[in-house]
């Protein structure tokens, strides 16, 4: 079978997130064990003592190193990706996947991308919202139209009918409301600590830059579909400016999912934690096979699941 892994972003994480996994499989420990942070990632993932979890800087490499350790145990049962996609922070699990930067350069990276994001949105007022229920051009006009009160920009296509904006608060709020007055079913603000994907975040993409000076890139051994792509990369792009210029633009799920399929994947894998790829996943393409595996259980379960769809 040819699988497609999808990797879940920001967001998804929460207390006692590969606690199971930690206990019961030696090559899931030995990735967060070995995870490159400021901080103990394990006690954090587990139990978040001090609550810092959901902030940016302690997310991105919690995130990652469960990321890379659950990508590891399912390779020791031989699923591995075919092709592999990530949500903003989850596209560097994504690049890992693929064989482009090893375990502790990933979590070790994310944690500069996330104090770099932190850094970025000091001093903004800034708001994130789910738009429902409007398609592209509608969300896009209403951006538009409240540019006059700063930053709104359409920050992450995820499936047909949720695109989430974000920029200046004043800005988001006034494009939401206008959205729903063209047609959009209902806005949700988002718990964000910034206006990411916006061109707010250059500072952050500009710190990025310099880093990745210091990093070495090898090359996919596998297709990874882009966030700013909504695709595979050209020859001509390179995986350090498509970074630099992912954390300061638009993410393209839903085009990203398109062109996993086309790429003739049997099923898509969400490494979790979270099913919120899985549900993009069954939006944009009804019927299609996808699993979300986030636990000790969802492991073991896997194989069979996808025995079964490889004799449908």
């Amino acid at each position: 079978m040819k699988l497609g892994f999808l990797y879940a972003g920001q967001g998804a994480q929460h207390p006692g997130m590969g606690a199971d996994l930690y206990e019961k499989y030696p090559a899931f420990r030995a990735a967060l064990d070995g995870a490159d942070a400021d901080f103990d990632v394990k006690t954090v993932a587990f139990t978040d003592p001090n609550g810092v979890l959901n902030e940016t800087e302690y997310t991105q490499p919690c995130m990652v190193a469960f990321a890379v350790g659950l990508t590891d145990v399912l390779a020791e049962k031989g699923i591995v990706p075919a092709a592999a996609a990530g949500l903003s922070l989850g596209e560097y699990s994504a690049l890992y996947a693929a064989g482009v930067l090893d375990g502790a350069d990933a979590v070790k990276m994310v944690a500069f991308r996330g104090k770099a994001m932190t850094d970025a949105a000091k001093g903004v007022e800034s708001a994130m919202m789910a738009v429902l229920g409007a398609d592209r051009e509608t969300v896009s006009a209403a951006c538009k139209a409240a540019s006059d009160l700063g930053v709104a920009e359409p920050c992450n296509f995820n499936c047909p009918g949720q695109i989430v904006i974000g920029g200046e608060k004043a800005a988001v709020e006034k494009a939401a409301s206008i959205a729903k007055e063209n047609g959009a079913k209902r806005c949700m603000p988002l718990k964000v600590s910034g206006p990411f994907h916006t061109r707010l975040l250059k500072p952050a993409g500009d710190a990025l830059a310099e880093y990745f000076k210091t990093v070495t890139f090898k090359e996919p051994k596998i297709p990874v579909l882009h966030n700013c792509l909504g695709g595979e990369k050209a020859a001509s792009d390179t995986i350090p400016a498509l970074l630099e210029r992912q954390v300061q633009s638009s993410v393209y799920m839903e085009d990203c999912i398109r062109a996993m399929a086309a790429l003739g994947v049997d099923a898509m894998v969400e490494i979790g934690p979270g099913k919120a790829l899985s549900g993009f996943v069954k939006k944009t393409l009804p019927g299609f096979p996808v699993f979300a595996v986030e636990t000790a259980e969802d492991v073991e379960k896997l194989p069979e699941l996808l025995k079964e769809v490889a004799f449908k």
